[in-house]
């Protein structure tokens, strides 16, 4: 976190991320990445993502990693809705499954990750990546390690 986003009174993961949206400044990734979060709730977290030709692997297809790090970037920060303030998490686990090819042509892409469990230590959470039309092309899951930060 940069000092412009410091605050004084700790804020649960929650109030952060929703601060995050209203007040966006991407991370270096997520620029590159052309992606932004656009939703927080309690237990779901949703990015947007503009894929691009830059983003081709040889086979004139979007890179899965740039699939993979909407998803686990979804999973992550619905984990986070549900942490309070001073807990901090990690991902331990991440599985991805690929069902159709995505290019350039799909114009617009939606990642949203759920909360499936959230313990003390330890939570699991899905994602499902889709374009506008509810065309999926990607889902996956993840485990996290919850610590103080």
């Amino acid at each position: 976190m940069d000092a412009e986003h410091n605050q004084s009174a700790p804020q649960s993961g929650l109030d952060y991320l929703r601060q995050r949206i209203n007040d966006w400044h991407g991370s270096a990734m997520a620029e590159t990445m052309n992606m932004r979060l656009i939703a927080v709730a309690d237990g779901t977290a949703t990015f947007e993502a503009f894929p691009s030709p830059k983003f081709y692997n040889p086979q004139q297809r979007v890179h899965g990693g740039y699939a993979a790090t909407l998803i686990d970037s979804a999973l992550g920060c619905a984990v986070q809705t549900r942490l309070p303030a001073g807990i901090g998490y990690g991902t331990i686990e991440l599985k991805v499954n690929y069902v159709r090819k995505l290019d350039a042509s799909v114009k617009r892409l939606l990642c949203t990750g759920t909360v499936i469990h959230g313990g003390r230590t330890m939570f699991t959470a899905e994602a499902k990546l889709f374009d506008e039309n509810n065309k999926l092309y990607a889902h996956g899951s993840g485990t996290f390690l919850v610590y103080p930060s």
